[in-house]
């Protein structure tokens, strides 16, 4: 993409493209957290891991690129709230706190941290991208690896090898994805 491409919209984030009003907000918001919801529930387990595989970090980082900061932090929150009072669309189609519930407080402040760097215009190259993804992920895991540790009570060394170490190679598939999906939207919106 070239640099005029990519500073076209220096301020936009692609749920900006769509024509401004609060109901175009409210349903971006509540498409964030069914989304968040749906992908939740493509869940593989891992042996010995109390956490399983999912499409949900995927997709909070995705929403909160695609929406921005507030708007990602509100689709997430909503995901997390209804959650929490009873809709099974976390993993497994279960609902409330578990062990792997800080995955899920961790996804609220990535996707507001990758909302912010998308206005900034992170999601429009595929290193920036990649950037963007991978910090999405480690601030994932800063909040929800030591949550598993406190809730299941394991030693650090245990939950990094319950909690982290598995999923490293589908984190980065789905950076890999991201890297390639957002920049290539932008592409075609700046073609329209």
């Amino acid at each position: 993409m070239s640099t005029a491409a990519a500073t076209a919209r220096p301020r936009e984030v692609l749920a900006d493209l769509l024509p401004a009003s609060r109901v175009r907000d409210a349903a971006l918001v509540l498409g964030g957290a069914a989304l968040t919801g749906l992908a939740a529930q493509i869940a593989v387990p891992v042996p010995g891991s109390p956490v399983p595989v999912t499409g949900q970090t995927f997709a909070a980082l995705l929403v909160g690129t695609a929406l921005g900061a507030s708007r990602g932090l509100a689709a997430l929150a909503v995901y997390a709230l209804a959650g929490l009072a009873g809709v099974p669309w976390f993993a497994h189609a279960t609902s409330g706190v578990s062990v792997s519930f800080g995955y899920i407080l961790g996804m609220l402040l990535a996707s507001t941290v990758v909302g912010a760097l998308a206005r900034r215009g992170a999601d429009r190259s595929v290193l920036r991208m990649a950037g963007t993804m991978l910090l999405g992920e480690a601030i994932i895991y800063a909040i929800g690896v030591p949550y598993l540790a406190y809730a299941a009570d394991l030693s650090a060394s245990q939950a990094l090898a319950a909690g982290f170490t598995p999923f490293l190679i589908g984190d980065a598939v789905k950076a890999a994805l991201a890297m390639g999906l957002l920049p290539t939207a932008w592409k075609l919106a700046d073609k329209r």
